[in-house]
């Protein structure tokens, strides 16, 4: 077993930059070895961290022979052309969500993974947010019984840049997607049915291009529960992520995170600290966890834990989401798939 993980990075915007910082300073057993972006500018990042071999050609890292290993953070249209080559190659990929807006293309990038017999995961964070996690565990483990009712709450502090709403697939696939992934998750069972409404409050030119920015969707178990996601693109006091499981032997919850846990009381009330501010800040420890587990994976040759199956499946409730608000009527996530993959 290699003890180091050689590790190419394509896409050095936000998140890539979280990704190369994270393990060039906290993460074992794995090294970037190359990195790519198309724009010049952003490579300045990865040669003050240390990477020599840097290239406006993202290909040039999905092909490097040195490389055994790459993590894709470009924009969504190249992530499966990316995972494709790269698999070809022989690489492990780790690919942030959505792998696709379509589920063909997801197909696509599965069935190549397979064939080269290397490792695909996906970037579901939130699955590695401790908080998260000991929710999941007490779930599974029957600590609430029979689970009937799930409730997440997904709220961002301000609006995305309209040029993003332009191209991000829209509020249920760049957002509510990984409540939808979170959901599977947690309960450990599929969503069979998925009925959702959305509205423009927020921002007027949001609804211009064809999106929402506030939706409430209720979706349906295969073990017979219920749940409810709730999102917003503007919470005025910061970002809001809570998740509760109701079941039959009791209830789990999480709060928000805040910077401190303070109270404070005078004759006005009681007071406290509003919760973190973004998702950088909140997740930020998710993201280290899911590439530890991903390096660990690749190097032990275990099964990555975020498949391109769940990609398939939280994209494919997505898409019911989206139909269903449309229609204002409850689809079910089967005949998405049927649709799609007949």
């Amino acid at each position: 077993m290699k003890k180091t993980l050689k590790i190419g990075i394509v896409g050095l915007g936000r998140i890539g930059q979280i990704h190369l910082s994270n393990i060039t300073t906290r993460i074992k057993n794995a090294e970037v070895v190359a990195a790519a972006d198309i724009s010049e500018n952003l490579l300045d990042f990865a040669r003050r961290h240390g990477v020599e071999n840097v290239s406006t050609n993202p290909e040039s890292v999905l092909t490097n022979p040195e490389v055994d290993a790459v993590i894709i953070c470009t924009p969504t249209p190249s992530h499966v052309p990316y995972t494709i080559l790269a698999a070809q190659h022989g690489k492990h990929i780790f690919c942030e969500k959505p792998l696709d807006l379509n589920i063909e293309q997801i197909l696509a990038a599965k069935e190549a993974v397979e064939l080269a017999n290397v490792q695909l995961m996906l970037g579901f964070n939130r699955r590695f947010d401790a908080n998260f996690l000991k929710v999941k565990e007490m779930v599974h483990g029957g600590l609430v019984g029979d689970p009937h009712i799930l409730k997440i709450t997904s709220r961002d502090p301000n609006p995305p840049q309209i040029e993003y709403v332009k191209s991000s697939g829209g509020l249920f696939m760049d957002m509510a997607i990984h409540d939808f992934d979170m959901a599977r998750y947690v309960m450990n069972s599929e969503v069979v049915e998925v009925y959702a409404k959305g509205k423009v409050l927020v921002d007027a030119r949001i609804g211009d291009e064809g999106d929402i920015d506030t939706a409430i969707t209720t979706l349906t178990f295969a073990n017979g529960a219920i749940g409810v996601i709730d999102n917003s693109r503007k919470a005025v006091y910061g970002y809001d992520q809570r998740i509760e499981v109701f079941g039959s032997g009791g209830m789990t919850q999480t709060k928000n995170n805040t910077p401190d846990t303070h109270e404070y009381y005078n004759e006005k009330g009681g007071h406290l600290s509003l919760p973190l501010n973004f998702f950088l800040e909140r997740y930020a420890e998710s993201y280290v966890n899911e590439i530890n587990v991903f390096v660990a994976s690749v190097l032990s040759g275990e099964k990555v834990p975020v498949s391109a199956h769940d990609g398939l499946m939280a994209t494919a409730i997505a898409i019911a989401a989206k139909q269903s608000c449309q229609e204002e009527k409850p689809i079910r996530v089967e005949e998405i798939l049927n649709a799609l993959m007949a």
